[in-house]
């Protein structure tokens, strides 16, 4: 069952976050997300009453390759790895960008590392084209 994820289950909710973002253990972010369901959602994936995966969604004013504002923007989406290879991601995304549709998005965006490959196809089976490529700098002043 793909639902919005509820305030209580943050502490349940995080540990999957981090599965993906190593460092993600800020709840306030989170909280910050929930407090504005008009510009954020977060999805979860319920299984015999255990979460198995997640879809962080928002509208953005802009998106790299995009030409509408606002924009739904994929955040981030992630499954347990023995929840994998059976269409929860895809029901993710997919209620992801139901939501952003119902914000009157016309167009989806999202980003991977360069690095992550199987993030890349992931994207790319759900309909994704990839736009542009990036190389981010950074100096210490």
């Amino acid at each position: 069952m793909i639902r919005s994820l509820k305030p209580h289950e943050l502490e349940v909710y995080l540990p999957l976050r981090q599965a993906l973002w190593p460092g993600a253990d800020d709840p306030s972010e989170v909280m910050a997300q929930l407090a504005h369901p008009e510009r954020f959602q977060i999805l979860v994936a319920e299984e015999e009453g255990r979460l198995v995966g997640w879809a962080e969604v928002s509208l953005r004013d802009y998106a790299e390759g995009c030409e509408t504002s606002p924009v739904g923007f994929l955040e981030g989406w992630y499954v347990a790895p023995t929840h994998r290879r059976r269409g929860i991601g895809r029901r993710l995304v997919e209620a992801a960008e139901d939501w952003a549709r119902a914000k009157g998005c016309i167009e989806m965006a999202s980003d991977t590392e360069l690095h992550n490959t199987s993030s890349q196809l992931a994207h790319t089976r759900l309909g994704y084209q990839e736009v542009e490529r990036l190389v981010c700098f950074r100096k210490s002043l």
